[in-house]
């Protein structure tokens, strides 16, 4: 921070709208609006992700605008810009979610080289679904100019036969109709009431995970994240936070001020207190990585020991991120945290204030049950573990919350691609106690390490969720629960030993251990990589090659470099 020092709100665009041979320059904003008064004024980017291939930024644009309001009345003059997005609900069991984990590398790109070529002073980015959120502050990361991140908003929940549904439940509901539970009515009655709206989906998925962590992180202003998309009060966080960043500028606060070690163990903390997505391991290295601040999977796994998981939300619980909201939004899990002793409560946000300070004064509704009080917490520990063993040596994840199963032993059903598991389980060819292995779904392997929450929600909607496991080096939703266990490192297509399973192997999952193994002798293992050789996937975008090939490992975040 400037530390008192007056800070030069213009402190980068001065280079590119003062003095006689900017001219050029001038001339072409003022074709489009801009005033001189506004050129005097310091730069403010506005990035967002509107698109209409899916709900959850869809409110982009409105959002955008009263920031920009808020950005004018505060003194400042915004500039807006647009990025990609792939919806993972939509591409979800596709070719086309190979693209999803790669548009958050591409996303952080495109921010970071347009905010960089036309020297942002400062940058607010308004995020929704799942890869937005850590590309956005990835770029803000790597800019670290002053600025801050703006979710914007969960979807409503849509009503089924008296009960409230999220998308959640359809992707459920092909298993169930799969297996004869329900007809195809009731499969289109059901599909046609889950996503109401527009907003990023309803439970403690990854798009509200991530909402989530950046707010605990600092990097979100507090009590912006879980206002819904559709609540008249958004558009009003939207003008405020607008004004914020500018107050942000006027400080000189830069997220590597924000983005530091006792952050992330706060991001980190709320994952876990919150049964959140394992893709938030994933995103929080990538974060972590971008900002130079050392951080490693293990240490996830400390964490989310010492921390209770207190939050009943969807999947492996009974609320959606609206009734979060009601109940006190992040605030009061950050409240939570601080009652624990597991929040670094001197870690500063973008508000000026203390983290601390924020979950101090968090409001609680009363009789609410979405956070439970300490002394009665859904489970002691939180909602995730790292394993390793000799499946993964270099770890996996294994999400713990709504489900109590802790140890598995079962015959390996090995797959070399999603589909292929799919079709078995749509065939209902899976047995119980089977652990199903689904491989070359990694960073590069995939490529792109698609996520399988159309096999894992299959299985539980046949009645199998608590019987089977599933393990893969791809990744899971933040909508998947069961015994699952992904991120597998190294990953099938770079040597990991999930290479060498085989239809049979006994695999042994046991979470209190932190271990996952086949019983194999480690000549096995050897003799059987040193034989395998995986089939390329059928036809892969460019971009996707590109990435495949600059992929590091899921351990270290499947950040491109």
């Amino acid at each position: 921070m400037s530390n008192g020092a007056q800070f030069d709100v213009k402190h980068r665009s001065r280079a590119l709208t003062e003095g006689p041979q900017r001219a050029a320059a001038r001339a072409y904003l003022h074709g489009i609006g801009y005033s001189a008064e506004d050129l005097q004024k310091p730069i403010v980017g506005v990035a967002h992700s509107w698109i209409e291939t899916m709900p959850c930024n869809f409110n982009h644009r409105v959002l955008a605008a009263k920031v920009k309001e808020g950005i004018r009345a505060a003194g400042g003059t915004p500039m807006e810009l647009n990025t990609i997005a792939i919806s993972d609900g939509i591409t979800m069991g596709t070719p086309g979610m190979r693209a999803s984990l790669v548009s958050r590398e591409l996303i952080a790109d495109s921010i970071e080289l347009v905010a960089s070529a036309h020297d942002f002073d400062a940058l607010i980015a308004i995020s929704g679904c799942d890869k937005t959120i850590p590309g956005s502050v990835m770029a803000l990361a790597r800019l670290d100019i002053p600025g801050l991140m703006l979710y914007g908003g969960s979807i409503r929940p849509g009503h089924f036969k008296g009960h409230d549904v999220t998308v959640m439940q359809v992707f459920e509901a092909v298993g169930s109709y799969a297996a004869g539970k329900i007809t195809e009515a009731e499969l289109h009655e059901l599909e046609e009431v889950a996503s109401p709206g527009a907003g990023a989906c309803g439970g403690q998925f990854t798009a509200n995970t991530m909402a989530m962590v950046f707010e605990a992180l600092g990097i979100s202003p507090a009590g912006s994240s879980m206002v819904p998309a559709e609540d008249g009060r958004k558009l009003e966080v939207a003008r405020e936070c607008g004004e914020l960043v500018m107050d942000v500028l006027r400080r000189g606060q830069r997220p590597s001020e924000i983005v530091t070690k006792p952050a992330l163990e706060n991001a980190i903390a709320a994952v876990a207190m919150s049964g959140g997505s394992t893709n938030g391991v994933l995103h929080l290295l990538a974060v972590a990585r971008e900002m130079g601040v050392p951080l490693q999977i293990d240490e996830f796994d400390a964490i989310s020991e010492r921390t209770p998981l207190l939050c009943d939300l969807q999947p492996g619980g009974q609320y959606v991120a609206t009734d979060l909201y009601e109940a006190g939004g992040v605030p009061l899990v950050l409240k939570r945290m601080l009652q624990a002793g597991v929040l670094n409560s001197d870690a500063e946000t973008v508000t000026g204030r203390t983290i601390g300070e924020h979950a101090a004064e968090a409001p609680e509704t009363e009789g609410q049950r979405v956070v439970r009080p300490l002394d009665d917490p859904l489970q002691p520990t939180g909602g995730f573990a790292i394993l390793r063993g000799n499946l993964a040596p270099e770890g996996c994840v294994v999400k713990l919350a709504g489900h109590e199963r802790r140890q598995h032993t079962g015959p390996a059903r090995v797959f070399e691609r999603e589909e292929a598991a799919m079709a078995a389980v749509l065939a209902d060819q899976i047995e119980e106690g089977d652990v199903v292995v689904i491989r070359n779904e990694g960073p590069a392997g995939g490529p792109g390490m698609r996520e399988m929450l159309a096999v894992t929600a299959a299985l539980v909607g046949e009645g199998r969720g608590e019987s089977v496991a599933l393990i893969t080096d791809g990744r899971f939703s933040g909508a998947t629960h069961g015994l699952m266990a992904a991120h597998i490192a190294p990953e099938a297509a770079r040597g990991g030993p999930i290479a060498a399973l085989e239809d049979g192997d006994r695999v042994i999952i046991d979470v209190d251990s932190r271990r996952i193994d086949v019983d194999l002798s480690e000549q096995e293992l050897a003799e059987r990589l040193s034989a395998y050789a995986p089939s390329p996937p059928n036809h892969v975008e460019l971009a996707i090659q590109k990435y495949a090939k600059l992929v590091g490992s899921a351990a270290e975040g499947a950040v491109a470099r």
